[in-house]
């Protein structure tokens, strides 16, 4: 019973320790390098003092919710393309089932792939079932974190991506 009592209490901090480290708001937000489905890996640096950045992370290609959310951007990209910003699906999936997904949604969009889950990690964004949360992050200029979102609607991704970073103040392209 002991043992037991001890084991629980170390997943316990184990669990607190993890939930106050992830990434907030301000913080920098961590570089990676990624293959995308347009042939190119992309990584937040080279989007330093150029672009703002969304990365969507999404659970898993070909599910309904993210069929939803990338056909959502691929319709109504035109709303993002207008903006000063690079925007990108991300999942843990493996480059050629996203260029898969990506051809069957029509997404005119990288969509990354992380197969090895460490970017999904150090994002925080890896659920205890091995697939990404639905989390979107605004990613400024300067690197740091602008906003979280963990509470996305796929339908209406790409408007409530737009608003969010015309809220945020990323300007419009010249």
């Amino acid at each position: 019973m002991k043992t037991q009592i001890k084991l629980l209490i170390s997943a316990l901090l184990v669990s607190i320790s993890a939930t106050t480290s992830a990434l907030q708001v301000g913080d920098q937000a961590p570089d990676f390098l990624l293959e995308a489905t347009d042939g190119k890996s992309y990584s937040l640096s080279q989007f330093k003092g150029k672009e703002a950045v969304v990365i969507a992370w999404y659970p898993k290609a070909y599910t309904s919710g993210c069929t939803i959310e990338c056909k959502s951007l691929a319709q109504n990209g035109h709303l993002l393309k207008r903006l000063e910003v690079a925007y990108f699906m991300a999942s843990v999936d493996s480059l050629e089932d996203n260029q898969g997904f990506a051809k069957d949604t029509e997404a005119d969009f990288p969509l990354l792939s992380d197969p090895s889950k460490e970017t999904a990690k150090v994002y925080d964004v890896l659920a205890f079932y091995g697939v990404p949360k639905r989390h979107t992050f605004y990613i400024g200029k300067d690197g740091k974190i602008l906003f979280i979102d963990r509470n996305i609607n796929p339908a209406t991704s790409a408007e409530d991506m737009a608003a969010k970073l015309e809220e945020l103040g990323v300007p419009a392209r010249n």
